[in-house]
């Protein structure tokens, strides 16, 4: 058994070496970056290490190492459309309240897990929150624009924010 083989473990290794290169092309067609996609597929593989029992048992290690690299790369879409909005609103601002390089990268890191708790709720759920926290409608304004009734609002907030309490106390 090779070190490296030693060090990942005989199926993640068999893995990277049968499919590496493979999944990396795979990723710059995608991104049209080597870089990106070199980084992308190294992720992929540093995701599988916590799955390393499963390995063995793949029938499509391909198919696999796609849609794990396929999420990878949305999240990293969705962490760039983020850092793209919150980046331009910014350049809104007069520069004396432009915040240090740590404070944006903390401000985006909570962003992102904004944009996953809403992700998590059910489409009208999500609606009515943000109706309602962003655009200060009423439940019988919200109801009136997703079709439901006023008690139904109340049902999709009550949700939103037990989600939202469950997140916040982990």
């Amino acid at each position: 058994m090779t070190r490296s083989a030693v060090l990942m473990g005989a199926p993640l290794a068999a893995l990277y070496q049968n499919h590496h290169s493979w999944l990396q092309a795979w990723l710059r067609k995608r991104t049209g970056c080597h870089h990106d996609a070199a980084d992308l597929a190294q992720d992929t593989f540093l995701r599988l290490l916590a799955r390393e029992q499963e390995l063995s048992l793949l029938r499509e290690p391909r198919a696999y190492l796609a849609t794990v690299a396929h999420s990878l790369l949305v999240n990293r879409w969705r962490r760039q459309a983020i850092e793209r909005a919150y980046l331009e609103a910014l350049a809104q601002q007069p520069a004396a309240v432009a915040p240090s390089p740590e404070a944006r990268e903390l401000v985006i890191a909570t962003l992102l897990e904004i944009d996953a708790l809403l992700r998590a709720l059910a489409p009208k759920v999500r609606s009515a929150f943000l109706l309602s926290q962003l655009d200060g409608l009423g439940y019988r304004e919200i109801g009136e624009r997703l079709g439901v009734s006023e008690r139904m609002v109340k049902k999709y907030m009550a949700q939103a924010m037990l989600h939202c309490l469950t997140a916040v106390e982990g």
